[in-house]
């Protein structure tokens, strides 16, 4: 048997016929780099999260690093990220040659503990890089409260949370920018792709010039204002992008309903802990219309991840992975 053939994929995309005629349009068309799907696909973004600007660019990974560059972040700075994350969140502070600082996890979300978070704060903290660990939100409340205290910035790691809500209001509008990743794996996809949101037209408009070799909004193809990169979405991509967020919540309740039979058909196992529930007694709040949920190993025996919609009490952190 092929093991890795016969694998049963973690996540696989949805591609539908609409998706492909919108791909095959632009490629038809010749403009593909820079051209109005793009802009569409950011108008769209920024306003399914509620948020006033949006930048594509090429993966979660390039958004989250213009965001590091952007802030200024650099040596001597030290960003408080989790322990448990994905390496890109960790490799962008590094690129800036800043130095990331760990903060232990709540045991049952795996998110960054606010209570760690406040214990790590030095002279030398620039910035808190918090992620929204597979879809499920952080303690926002908390995080802004303590970055509020000591004049910190804050980037939201979101890449696996497009659609998550906190307290009623969707991820994409907490600290000054989150970022979002378009993999195949994540809810919805553009191939490769990412996006930064802010309400910051100051950030936004810095992010686009970074994106696009450090040219100016209004300058020549060969004006360069700054160090710039490589990072743009292409017109395809954006295509994609725009095609499958028309149909964002019906990809979205998909996930939903394979989380629910993981949980019918895993429930009952001895060696496999109930996902983390949707209660957290620091916040006490209401119940969503949506949250996360995740298997975990009980012991030796390892269990699947995903993300789900529940029932339970007194959350107000909703989301999927």
């Amino acid at each position: 048997m092929d093991r890795v053939r016969d694998r049963m994929p973690m996540s696989a995309p949805d591609i539908s016929e609409e998706d492909v005629r919108a791909v095959a349009e632009v490629v038809r068309s010749g403009r593909l780099a820079l051209g109005p799907q793009t802009e569409e696909f950011e108008r769209l973004i920024a306003e399914y999260v509620g948020a006033k600007h949006a930048v594509a660019v090429s993966s979660g990974t390039t958004a989250l690093h213009l965001v590091v560059r952007a802030l200024g972040i650099g040596p001597g700075n030290e960003v408080l990220v989790p322990s448990f994350t994905f390496a890109a969140s960790v490799n962008v502070i590094l690129y800036e040659r800043g130095t990331p600082v760990f903060v232990d996890i709540e045991p049952d979300t795996y998110n960054l503990d606010p209570e760690d978070l406040a214990r790590k704060i030095t002279p030398r903290t620039k910035a808190i890089l918090a992620v929204d660990v597979f879809g499920h939100p952080a303690e926002w409340d908390a995080i802004l409260r303590i970055a509020g205290k000591h004049g910190l910035r804050v980037i939201d790691d979101a890449c696996e949370a497009l659609g998550a809500e906190y307290k009623g209001k969707k991820l994409g509008g907490f600290g000054d920018a989150a970022t979002f990743a378009f993999y195949p794996n994540k809810q919805m996809t553009t191939g490769e792709g990412g996006v930064v949101v802010t309400d910051d037209a100051e950030l936004a408009s810095l992010c686009r010039s970074l994106r696009n070799q450090g040219r100016g909004e209004m300058g020549s193809w060969l004006e360069h204002e700054r160090l710039g990169y490589n990072y743009r979405m292409t017109e395809m991509s954006a295509a994609l992008g725009v095609s499958q967020l028309a149909r964002i919540e019906a990809l979205l309740a998909k996930r939903d309903r394979v989380a629910r039979m993981y949980s019918e058909r895993l429930s009952g196992l001895e060696f496999v802990r109930p996902p983390a529930p949707s209660f957290s007694p620091r916040s006490g709040r209401g119940s969503p219309d949506r949250c996360w949920r995740r298997w975990r190993p009980g012991s030796p025996w390892w269990s699947p991840t995903c993300g789900a919609t529940t029932t339970s009490s007194n959350t107000g952190r909703t989301g999927f992975w």
